[in-house]
C-alpha cells in the first residue's frame, strides 16, 4: 500500500476552495487557507504542499462541481479521492457547519480511513452518461407538458372519449377542440406546440443515444443486457453509463447493495426488522430497473424482437438471459399469489434483475475504456 505523508481535504464550492492538511504521524489537523477554484491555484497549492518531497493523497465531496479537479490532481500522479457525502460520519450535536470545519474534518476523517470513495467514470463515459441524463430530462419536461395541457382541457370541460392519450386518434381530436375566446385557442395551441417540440427533441436524443451506444467501447456489454427481457437500447446503456465496468463488483450482492435496491434493516438485540428498499444509490438505475421488472409480469416467452436481440450476442449471455426470464417470470407470480403489492413484486424483481445483469457482466471480456 502506498505511504502518504499528507492527507489534504478539501471543501470545494463553485468559486472557492477551503484547504486543510492532516500530517501522517498524527497531531492536530491544520487549515492551509482558501483558494481560487481555478486549476491555477490549484497548481500552486500542490507545489506549496509538497515542498520536502512530501507524498500527498487528497480529497473532496461529490458534488456539483464535477470530477474536474480529480482529473486535474490525478493527471499529475496524485492520489485523490472523491468520497461520498452520505456517508461521511458526522456528529449528532454537531449544528455549526462551515467551509473550514468541514475542510478540517475530510481532511482528519481522510488520514483516518473512515471517507467512502465513489467510483469516478471517464471522460467518454461521463460524457454518454450526461447524454442519458439529458434525455431523461426531456422525457420530464414532456410529461409535464402534457400533465399541463390535459388539466387545461379539463379545467374548461373538454373531455377526450377515446381509449388513450396521445395516440394519433387523440391530436386529431385536439385539432377539433374550440374555445369561445381567442385568446384561450392560442393558449391551448402554445401547450400543443410545447408537446410536440419536447416530442421532438426526445426523438433526437434517442438517435444520438443509438449513435453513441454503437460507438462506445462498452456496446459489447450494452448489446449483451439488451438479452434481457425489458432492456431496450436505452435501459441498457442507462445502466452501462451510470454504472460502468460491472467487473468491478465482485458479487451480484454487491452491485444489489451498490444501488440500494436491496431492503432497509433496523435490528436491536432479538429484534429483526426490515422495511423497504435504502434508496441511496444511483436512481436513475434503479428507475430504469424497476420500469424493466414490469415486463416479468407477464409469462415467460421468446418473443421475435427478443429473439432477435438475443442472437447478436455469446450462448452464454443467451442462456443466462432466458434464465433470467424463467425465473423472474415465476417469481413475480409467487408474488403475486402471496397477495404482495404490484410495486413491492416489481422492486423485488429489480433487486433479482441486478443480479443477472452483474452475471451478464461477468461473462463478457472486460471493456477497456477510453481516457
Amino acid at each position: 500500500m502506498k505511504e502518504f505523508s499528507k492527507f489534504v481535504g478539501l471543501d470545494v464550492h463553485k468559486e472557492t476552495i477551503a484547504v486543510s492538511v492532516a500530517e501522517a504521524n498524527g497531531g492536530e489537523v491544520r487549515y492551509v487557507g482558501e483558494i481560487a477554484n481555478t486549476e491555477d491555484a490549484l497548481d500552486k497549492l500542490v507545489k506549496q504542499l509538497r515542498k520536502g518531497g512530501e507524498n500527498l493523497s487528497f480529497c473532496y465531496e461529490a458534488g456539483p462541481c464535477g470530477y474536474g479537479i480529480h482529473r486535474q490532481l490525478t493527471d499529475l500522479g496524485w492520489d485523490c479521492q472523491v468520497v461520498a457525502p452520505s456517508l461521511i460520519p458526522k456528529k449528532a450535536g454537531d449544528r455549526v457547519k462551515t467551509d473550514r470545519r468541514d475542510s478540517l474534518m475530510l481532511a482528519r476523517l481522510h488520514r483516518a480511513g473512515e471517507l467512502t470513495a465513489v467510483w469516478v467514470p471517464d471522460g467518454a463515459q461521463e460524457a454518454l452518461r450526461d447524454l442519458t441524463r439529458a434525455r431523461e430530462d426531456m422525457k420530464h419536461l414532456q410529461r409535464q407538458a402534457k400533465q399541463r395541457l390535459l388539466a387545461f382541457l379539463l379545467r374548461h370541460g373538454k373531455r377526450y372519449d377515446g381509449k388513450s392519450n396521445w395516440t394519433l386518434a387523440h391530436y386529431r381530436w385536439m385539432e377539433g377542440v374550440k374555445f369561445d375566446h381567442p385568446v384561450q385557442q392560442i393558449v391551448f395551441q402554445e401547450y400543443i406546440d410545447t408537446v410536440k417540440a419536447m416530442t421532438k427533441r426526445i426523438d433526437a436524443l434517442d438517435k444520438q443515444v443509438e449513435s453513441a451506444a454503437g460507438e462506445s467501447v462498452f456496446w459489447p456489454v450494452i448489446e449483451g443486457l439488451m438479452a434481457l427481457r425489458g432492456v431496450n437500447l436505452l435501459t441498457a446503456t442507462t445502466i452501462v453509463a451510470e454504472i460502468g465496468d460491472l467487473r468491478r463488483f465482485a458479487s451480484a450482492p454487491q452491485l444489489m447493495a451498490y444501488l440500494c435496491v436491496v431492503p432497509s434493516e433496523h435490528s436491536s438485540g432479538g429484534t429483526k426488522s426490515r422495511g423497504g428498499i435504502t434508496k441511496t444509490g444511483n436512481g436513475h438505475v434503479r428507475r430504469v430497473l424497476v420500469e424493466a421488472a414490469w415486463t416479468y409480469r407477464h409469462p415467460a416467452r421468446k418473443t421475435t424482437v427478443l429473439q432477435k436481440r438475443a442472437e447478436q450476442t455469446s450462448e452464454a449471455v443467451q442462456e443466462i438471459a432466458w434464465k433470467a426470464q424463467t425465473r423472474l417470470c415465476g417469481r413475480y407470480r409467487l408474488f403475486e399469489a402471496r397477495g404482495k403489492l404490484k410495486v413491492q413484486a416489481c422492486t423485488a424483481i429489480a433487486r433479482e434483475l441486478a443480479g443477472f445483469i452483474w452475471a451478464i457482466g461477468q461473462a463478457l471480456p472486460q471493456p477497456t475504456a477510453n481516457a
